[in-house]
Parts: structure tokens; C-alpha cells; sequence
């Protein structure tokens, strides 16, 4: 796969099938729409990593692309692959090695479930000249995270799919005494209760006069909750 940009960003992204999508929202909403509101995160999501200058974009799917939605958005500037590993500590490391073994200098990721996420967040992390950069969330996980060396260690040892992830990523980088970036905290959609502030926020940021997020904002403006 030819290198085009000095940098990659990628999109960790599920494939978007029903019934496997934010299952977690599935007490508050049918399938069907937490399907299509899914595939509004994911689109909102692809169309942040290609404003970003002098990167090349991937999108790393999980578990396949079974549904075949992803092949759709692949092009000369969106690069496809299946994540590969036994958790998601394993696939991030799996996916950051292959890029850098590709001669990117500097590789970002970001997931699919922060569709209001300010595009600023991924410039901020790839301008950095830290080893690490990592986005907190208020879950207690991360929502970005980016490097500029090859410090796959941080992944060693993390309970993925905890709200002590971030926590314990931040003892590995103290650990291995690695340079580290703290970008802006902010938020991804799991629950229901996210998904009203989700309503909410984006409302204001359209009225600011932005438009993160707009393909979610227009399904969210057809659910009533």
C-alpha cells in the first residue's frame, strides 16, 4: 500500500450490522435506528479524519465487513483493514506497527463513537512532538490516541472496556518514563443518558455556528426522546 502523507490517522469503526451495534442503547431505541444512527457516527466520523491536512486515512474494522457498508467509502484517500488481535489493546498495537512499518512518522486513532468530536482534537495530537498523545474521556477510557515512536508497551496490562483505562495507560506511560500530550477531555456515546447530551450539545454547537456531527444531528432531530 503506497505512502502517500508523512502521517495516518484511522477510524477503528464496527462493522455496522444489525443488532451488533451500541448494544448498550438498545433498553432506549429499536435496532433499526440504533443501526442508522450508528452509520451517521461512523460517516460524521470518516468525514472528520479527511479534513485533517498531510494524512493518509484508514479505517480499521472490527469484527469484518461482512455488511459490506465500508467497502462503499473506500477510495484513494480511505484506506481499508480488519483489525487484528485478541482485544482491543492488541488491534491498536497491531494497527499502530503496521503503519509505522508503512513509514508514517506520526499515527493517530480515534473510534467512531464521538460523532461531535472537534476535528482541532486530531490536528492538536498530530502537531505534537510528544511520544504519546492521548485524548481522555469522561468514561474514564480515551477517545484518541496518537504517537509519534514506537512505545506500543502503554497497551500491556490495560482492563479494556473498564472505566480504568485511561488510569492505568497513564501509570504504563509513567512506567516507561514516555513524553506525553493530555489533549482536551471530552466524551463518547455508549448509554442513553450520553445520547441526550449527544441531542443537546450538538444543537449548540450548530447555533455557535459549526456543524460537527451533522449527519447525527439530522437522525437525532427525527428521534423523539
Amino acid at each position: 500500500m503506497e505512502k502517500l502523507k508523512d502521517n495516518a490517522v484511522i477510524l477503528f469503526a464496527r462493522d455496522p450490522i444489525l443488532g451488533q451495534v451500541k448494544t448498550r442503547l438498545s433498553s432506549f431505541l429499536d435496532d433499526e435506528t440504533i443501526l442508522r444512527l450508528y452509520t451517521c457516527f461512523v460517516e460524521d466520523s470518516l468525514g472528520k479524519i479527511r479534513q485533517v491536512d498531510n494524512t493518509d486515512c484508514f479505517v480499521g474494522i472490527s469484527p469484518s465487513n461482512l455488511s459490506g457498508f465500508f467497502s462503499g467509502i473506500e477510495s484513494s484517500d480511505t484506506r481499508l483493514f480488519i483489525q487484528q488481535g485478541k482485544d482491543l489493546g492488541d488491534k491498536m498495537r497491531q494497527a499502530f506497527v503496521d503503519r509505522f512499518a508503512d513509514g508514517y512518522k506520526k499515527v493517530v486513532i480515534i473510534g467512531s463513537d464521538s460523532p461531535s468530536l472537534p476535528v482541532s482534537y486530531i490536528n492538536q495530537a498530530l502537531e505534537s512532538d510528544k511520544d504519546l498523545m492521548l485524548g481522555p474521556s469522561t468514561d474514564g477510557g480515551y477517545y484518541l490516541i496518537g504517537m509519534s515512536g514506537k512505545v506500543s508497551e502503554v497497551f500491556d496490562g490495560i482492563a479494556w472496556g473498564t472505566d480504568q483505562v485511561l488510569r492505568e495507560t497513564l501509570g504504563c506511560v509513567k512506567k516507561l518514563d514516555i513524553s506525553l500530550e493530555l489533549l482536551p477531555v471530552w466524551y463518547d456515546v455508549d448509554l442513553p443518558e450520553d445520547l441526550k447530551f449527544l441531542k443537546t450539545h450538538l444543537e449548540l454547537i450548530t447555533q455557535s455556528g459549526l456543524y460537527e456531527g451533522s449527519k447525527t444531528q439530522k437522525i437525532l432531530d427525527e428521534i423523539s426522546f
